[in-house]
This record gives C-alpha cells, sequence and structure tokens, in this order.
C-alpha cells in the first residue's frame, strides 16, 4: 500500500499550527503560539487573525521542512474548517483552499471538536480506544460528553449550557489577579493547596449537560466578601482557594462522567481538549478508572491544546474514504458535532 502524506492546518483561535502525517503517524507539528493577547486577558479576535496571517507561511515551511518532504509529495490538504474565531478560521480556509488548488490534491475539511477526540489515534505506540468510547472533550470554549460509535459517528449527549470549563479556569485566575493563560496556573498553585478548605456551589443541570456561570459569579462573590474583611486573603490563601475551585470543577466534570458510564454501559474513557491537560484532572479520570474498571485514556500534552496533527489524524481517515471537500467550502464558526461526513 502506498504511503499518505497529509498535510494539515489549524487556525480555529489563537495558535498557527502546521502538522505532516505520514499515514497515522506524526512527521512534524509546529505551533506558533500568540503572546500578544496576554497583556488583554484573553484572545482579540482581531489580533487572532492578523497574528495567523503573519504565520501561516513560515508554520507551514517549517513543518514541511521538518517532515523532510515536498509540498510535491502530499496526498491531501487537511484544514479546521470549525467551530472557531471567524477571522482565524478564514485564515487557515484560504490558505488550505489556496495550496489544493496549487498542488491540485484534494482538500479534507476537519471539525475541531471531532479531531480533539480522534487525536488518540494518532500512532504512538500507545493502546487507542475501541469504539464505541466515551469522549470528554474539555477545552476554553467546550465542554462536551460525546458518545464515539466510529471515527465519523459521533453523538454529543451532554454539553455545557452557558461557559465551558476552561473559562471557568481563566476567569477564576483573572478574579484571582493571575495572569492569562490563567488555567495552568490554578492547576500549578493546586498541588500546594487543600482542596476542602472553602466550598463553592455545584450547579445542577439536567441530564448530561454541564454550567459553570454560576461557579464563576459564586468566587467573585466569595473572594470580594472574603478581601474586605482581609485585604491580604487572596495572597495568604492563593494555593488553597485554586485547590478547592479546582477539586469543585474535577467534581462536576466527573459526576457527569459517572452518569454517562451509568447510562451507556460505555466503560472505554477518553478525554481531550485543551483543559484535559490539567494533571487533577488526568490523576482524578486514572484513579476512577482503576476504582469502576474503566479502560482510560489520556492524551500527551501536545495533543490536548489546539495542534494541526489532531486535524491530519481525521484528514488521513477521511482520505481514506475519499471524504473530499469542494472549493467552495467557506470557514464555520458554529459546526455542531454529529455524524461527520
Amino acid at each position: 500500500m502506498t504511503n499518505t502524506y497529509i498535510l494539515a492546518i489549524e487556525s480555529s483561535c489563537d495558535d498557527t499550527s502546521a502538522a505532516v502525517l505520514k499515514n497515522d503517524c506524526v512527521l512534524s507539528n509546529v505551533v506558533a503560539n500568540q503572546d500578544v493577547h496576554r497583556k488583554y486577558g484573553g484572545v482579540v479576535p482581531e489580533l487572532a487573525s492578523r497574528a495567523h496571517l503573519q504565520n501561516i507561511v513560515p508554520v507551514v515551511d517549517r513543518a514541511l521542512k521538518e517532515a523532510r518532504i515536498s509540498q510535491n509529495e502530499l496526498s491531501a490538504i487537511a484544514f479546521t474548517r470549525g467551530p472557531g474565531l471567524m477571522g482565524s478560521l478564514l485564515v487557515g480556509t484560504s490558505f488550505a483552499k489556496s495550496l489544493s488548488m496549487g498542488l491540485n490534491i484534494p482538500l479534507i475539511e476537519v471539525n475541531h471538536m471531532q479531531a480533539h477526540i480522534l487525536a488518540h489515534f494518532i500512532d504512538e505506540g500507545t493502546k487507542r480506544p475501541e469504539f464505541p468510547f466515551l469522549a470528554m472533550t474539555i477545552s476554553g470554549g467546550h465542554t462536551q460528553i460525546v458518545r464515539v460509535d466510529s471515527f465519523f459517528s459521533m453523538e454529543v449527549l451532554g454539553e455545557t449550557l452557558d461557559d465551558a470549563v476552561g473559562e471557568a479556569f481563566d476567569k477564576t485566575a483573572k478574579i484571582l489577579g493571575l495572569p492569562y493563560p490563567g488555567g495552568p496556573l490554578i492547576d500549578k498553585y493546586a498541588k500546594e493547596g487543600n482542596p476542602k478548605a472553602f466550598s463553592f456551589p455545584k450547579p445542577q443541570t439536567n441530564e448530561l449537560n454541564f454550567s459553570f456561570s454560576g461557579l464563576k459569579t459564586a468566587v467573585l462573590y466569595f473572594v470580594q466578601k472574603q478581601t474586605k474583611e482581609n485585604p491580604n486573603f487572596i495572597k495568604e490563601n492563593m494555593p488553597d482557594i485554586c485547590a478547592s475551585v479546582q477539586h469543585t470543577i474535577i467534581d462536576i466534570l466527573m459526576s457527569k462522567l459517572k452518569k454517562a458510564v451509568k447510562q451507556t454501559n460505555i466503560k472505554q474513557i477518553a478525554i481531550g481538549g485543551g483543559v484535559s491537560a490539567n494533571s487533577g484532572i488526568r490523576e482524578t479520570l486514572q484513579s476512577l478508572g482503576e476504582k469502576y474498571g474503566w479502560e482510560t485514556y489520556i492524551p500527551k500534552f501536545e495533543y490536548c491544546t489546539d495542534n494541526a496533527a489532531m486535524i491530519g489524524i481525521v484528514g488521513y481517515h477521511k482520505y481514506r474514504e475519499k471524504l473530499f471537500t469542494s472549493q467552495e467550502v467557506t470557514a464555520k464558526s458554529r459546526w455542531e458535532l454529529g455524524n461527520e461526513h
């Protein structure tokens, strides 16, 4: 069988990434981060799209050089069509369309959330999930529990009704005066704190859906009340506050996951998305797996955050099925995960 070489492009938010895959193996995975957003405390869409315009050519060039292949050896171009920031998606979509037309090779659209789930199928010499499995995708923009029956058949069983889990981490960090992105800093402080030091409410939602806006508000009011009584409260209690908030968030996530396992009787569990890099979530999932007899799958750190390798693995499987896209394709800022074809 001849080898398939996929060039993948990811530009859904503030990271410009390009990867080259040989079949299901990653030859290169280059990511350019955008530091411009730090001083604003969050991603500024207009600045993100401008940075993508500056980064995309050098990033693709480096990905090809690291993979040691030329453009002419490529079998297809895969790209993130959505969901994401429209301006950012347009840069990647336009570039992918132009390159596929110039090289006269197939174009493959990829759903960003599907890619987070299928990142587990990148060949790293480790065990991969077996269908059907449950995927929990947790990121700055999404929180979902998905039933995965095949590469292209997925059903969202539950999702956030308001804010995503990543936003809850970042907004908490902002309340505590920590710089953006704050999620990793909360994780770092949490390791030194007592998770039972402070109690925060867990929003009650129907079935397998999530809600994090109430938790954010509760943290804000709690911190305001405590700092009124003691102006040094945050400084003196930073590890305990972070540990308590993180414990609450993990508790919300895992209780829904346990419910999903009970409802579906599926015990293959995979996590994905930027927040799956959180050490507390990873450790809790592993210990629950041991306790309940689940098979748990946790991606490598580089495949948790936005990266093009995960776009490439979906591209590879779509290429095998000849699921190509026409040049008329346009970016989609909202794109529901479902039966992907």
